[in-house]
């Protein structure tokens, strides 16, 4: 039988006004801000237009279904399937004008990003490459005047141009990646993009845009045939862009929205006014924990999180790694009883265990150089600070690096860096890899020979044999 194909006549309804500007329309940001937005109370006044990043396949794919797409809630009793509407226009991120256009309507009030780390093009001091070859090209394109940005950031600056010449308002960016201080970042990055093209348009950006950080949580694998099908049978439509997410989601916002915005704590959301201490514990535990599953993982042959959590060696290390940062999590500072460390460690082997939601290693893996300056080096200087070794936390670097020597592609920012590296060998290895990773770090001779020590380590054992045995 040939199905219909999701669209609104499927789902009748007036769509949203568009007052929500978002770069970088993937699975994620389905699964997680569309789906918060489609359960506010005020849906209704809050569409959502998504620009792509690299490819223009999400939105091609997309807008042949008006926006709409079901989130398969995927448990270990069962699957639940959700029409979300939030999306009502969806654009190849390469569509400038169009970007220029909407951020520059008076009437959106919120620009999000899900972009991924490396797109920051952050250096190891965590501020803006400037003489990065895309900042650079970029920028090139900006003053020229002849050509449109290429990167996510560049865009939105050109976008942001458009807007305070054409007198638009104060409006919030709200950056969604896993990093630490995402909303400093994103303001760092983009205000020295403005800043090195146009300081007026710099100074506009300081006096009408406020940067809100955030902490986001929700497991979203990549959607396969199967997916596809079972959203067939189950809902007795077609549609070629559903995604699969975990039942749980946590978003931790803090900041200021000068133009107001969608009430997302009707769908759990949760505003505070310091975020660190959820950030950290995110970064920390869930994000720190996937890296060394991914890493860990694949040099003892599994593919997916839920396959090296259920490898012993695997488990241990998480384990350790996360004694390690509930240490610092539970200072001082970490407001250690709303956090509720131990509750959360529980749930995240839960999450973590949940074999129905593949969570494939090769996918987190990705941009490790990068990924390990929030997720590993905190945790290892502040051990090393109180005078412990920080050997949980340098354990995941080292399986990075071996990581690195053993995999056909590495896919990272630093890439053609990386692999000189592992051209070297012994000391002179470790330390070329660290320095990339945090050249305070590389500098330090007992933190190069604890890492130089510890690589190996998941080679030592066969896959099969328990650690301790």
């Amino acid at each position: 039988m040939d199905l219909p194909r999701l669209d609104r006549t499927l789902r009748p309804g007036a769509k949203a006004p568009i007052r929500i500007v978002h770069l970088g329309l993937g699975a994620f940001h389905r699964s997680h801000q569309a789906w918060y937005t489609h359960r506010a109370d005020n849906a209704a006044d809050w569409g959502i237009a998504a620009f792509t990043g690299r490819r223009p396949d999400a939105a091609l794919a997309l807008a042949e279904q008006d926006g709409l797409f079901t989130l398969v809630e995927r448990a270990d009793g069962g699957d639940s399937f959700e029409v979300v509407g939030s999306i009502v226009e969806a654009v190849d991120g390469a569509n400038v004008q169009r970007l220029a256009e909407l951020v520059a309507a008076p009437q959106t009030a919120v620009i999000t990003l899900t972009v991924t780390e490396a797109a920051y093009r952050l250096g190891p001091d965590g501020q803006l490459d400037r003489g990065a070859s895309a900042v650079v090209t970029d920028l090139a394109l900006l003053a020229s005047g002849s050509g449109n940005p290429t990167t996510p950031l560049g865009r939105l600056v050109f976008a942001l141009a458009a807007r305070r010449a054409a007198g638009g308002g104060p409006l919030a960016v709200v950056c969604c990646d896993n990093l630490a201080s995402n909303g400093t970042v994103a303001h760092h990055a983009v205000a020295g993009i403005a800043a090195a093209w146009d300081p007026s348009l710099a100074a506009w950006i300081e006096d009408n845009v406020s940067f809100v950080s955030t902490s986001v949580d929700r497991i979203t694998p990549r959607t396969t045939d199967a997916d596809l099908a079972a959203v067939e049978a189950s809902c007795g439509y077609r549609d070629t862009s559903p995604v699969v997410a975990e039942p749980f989601a946590n978003w931790v916002l803090s900041g200021d929205f000068p133009a107001g915005r969608p009430r997302w704590e009707d769908a759990g959301a949760v505003f505070v006014a310091d975020i660190e201490p959820y950030e950290n514990r995110k970064l920390w535990l869930l994000n720190g924990a996937h890296s060394l599953l991914a890493y860990a993982g694949q040099l003892r042959g599994h593919a997916t999180v839920a396959e090296a959590l259920a490898d012993p060696l695997c488990r241990q290390a998480v384990e350790r790694f996360w004694d390690e940062a509930e240490a610092s999590l539970s200072g001082p500072e970490g407001n250690a009883a709303d956090l509720q460390i131990s509750a959360y460690r529980q749930a995240l082997l839960a999450r973590f265990g949940n074999a129905r939601i593949a969570h494939h290693l090769a996918q987190i893996a990705m941009d490790g150089s990068t990924k390990l300056r929030m997720r590993a080096v905190p945790v290892l200087q502040a051990e090393r600070a109180a005078g412990r070794s920080g050997a949980a936390a340098a354990l995941m670097i080292a399986a990075w690096m071996d990581f690195t020597a053993t995999s056909a592609t590495i896919q990272d920012p630093l890439a053609d860096q990386v692999a000189a590296a592992n051209r070297l060998s012994g000391t002179d290895r470790v330390c070329s890899l660290l320095r990339l990773v945090d050249p305070a770090l590389s500098g330090d001779p007992a933190a190069v020979h604890l890492i130089e020590d510890l690589c190996g380590t998941f080679r030592k054992l066969p896959a099969c044999t328990p650690a301790g045995q």
